[in-house]
């Protein structure tokens, strides 16, 4: 939903009317209201949904009374991609910028000012549904309105997952999706629970699940490492070897067959990029972390059936192809 569609005068009133109806009723108010701009968008995830806000600094004011009028009885967990904010809720008062998170509850009254001077504004926001969050609500409420950092810790994983969910989430069967939303839950409850020390009072699989997230982001962020293994792994996380082979038992891909999965993933896509073309196919498996070249070579093949100078040249053929067809239409 975008207010570009919408004649210049009447777009903050429509803005209003829109987070009235389907998030939830609100007080909205902004200095220049002739100038506002603002889109959103919302993704269900099976439970629970994420939204994506694009906006023009506002005011947005949450009485006792609008909560009688409509109240979804959600936690909203919100990633600040662009610009400042300040909440207040439940006795708490924090401002946020770019890359911090922050919860509130949509049971409560609250007043969250967008400040001026960051420009525009946007945020991708989990609406978490109260009865799916293995926490108490007295120990949340001490994180009402509180800045967490996004940088790192789960908090990290958990941001990185919410940017992903915003940028290709589109793109995802509905099934897909629905499994994406439990991952969600679980790594927002993680993310909560590790700023209030109490990771031990979540179910076992939830925090099973939390510390996959946490390990698969660290298999992407490092799979150039050549000496990216399972003892390495494990010795980050502080966990055994064999606990790691445990937790990958039950998802049908062992932690070396996701490491070479991934490493594959990624030479296929640079040998299959026109841009990288100059570029040694030796040199791409180096960057992907792998060995030698007879390795490569073999798990390429056995992966896809040709070998890395095989698919290159192929990719590139169809990439003139439809060049041409795209010059001649």
């Amino acid at each position: 939903m975008s207010s570009g569609e919408v004649p210049a005068g009447e777009r903050f009133d429509w803005y209003a009317d829109i987070i009235s109806r389907e998030v939830m009723p609100a007080a909205l108010s902004s200095e220049r209201p002739a100038e506002f701009q603002g889109e959103a968008a919302v993704m269900d995830l099976g439970e629970l949904r994420v939204a994506r806000f694009d906006l023009s600094p506002l005011r947005s004011r949450r009485t006792a009374a609008m909560i009688r009028r409509g109240d979804p009885e959600q936690y909203q967990l919100a990633l600040l991609r662009k610009g400042a904010t300040s909440m207040s809720q439940h006795r708490n008062e924090c401002t946020v910028g770019p890359g911090d998170l922050m919860l509130w509850d949509t049971s409560r009254p609250s007043d969250n000012a967008m400040l001026d001077g960051g420009g525009q504004v946007r945020a991708t926001v989990l609406m978490l549904p109260r009865g799916l969050m293995p926490l108490r609500t007295q120990r949340l409420d001490r994180l009402l309105a509180r800045r967490m950092p996004g940088d790192h810790g789960v908090a990290a994983v958990l941001a990185s997952f919410m940017t992903a969910l915003e940028d290709h989430g589109a793109e995802a069967e509905p099934e897909s999706l629905r499994r994406l939303g439990a991952v969600a839950v679980d790594l927002a409850a993680a993310c909560l629970a590790q700023h209030l020390d109490s990771e031990d009072r979540l179910p076992p699989e939830v925090r099973s699940q939390a510390l996959l997230q946490r390990i698969h982001a660290f298999i992407e962020h490092n799979l150039g490492d050549p000496e990216l293994n399972p003892a390495a792994i494990a010795a980050h996380h502080h966990i055994s070897v064999r606990s790691l082979h445990q937790l990958f038992h039950d998802r049908q891909e062992s932690v070396q067959a996701r490491i070479r999965r991934r490493r594959l993933e990624q030479c296929r896509a640079d040998l299959g990029c026109p841009a990288l073309v100059a570029r040694p196919v030796q040199a791409i498996a180096a960057r992907w972390g792998f060995s030698g070249p007879v390795v490569f070579s073999r798990s390429f093949r056995e992966a896809y059936g040709l070998s890395p100078t095989e698919f290159r040249a192929l990719s590139i053929k169809e990439f003139c192809a439809d060049r041409a067809v795209c010059r001649s239409a």
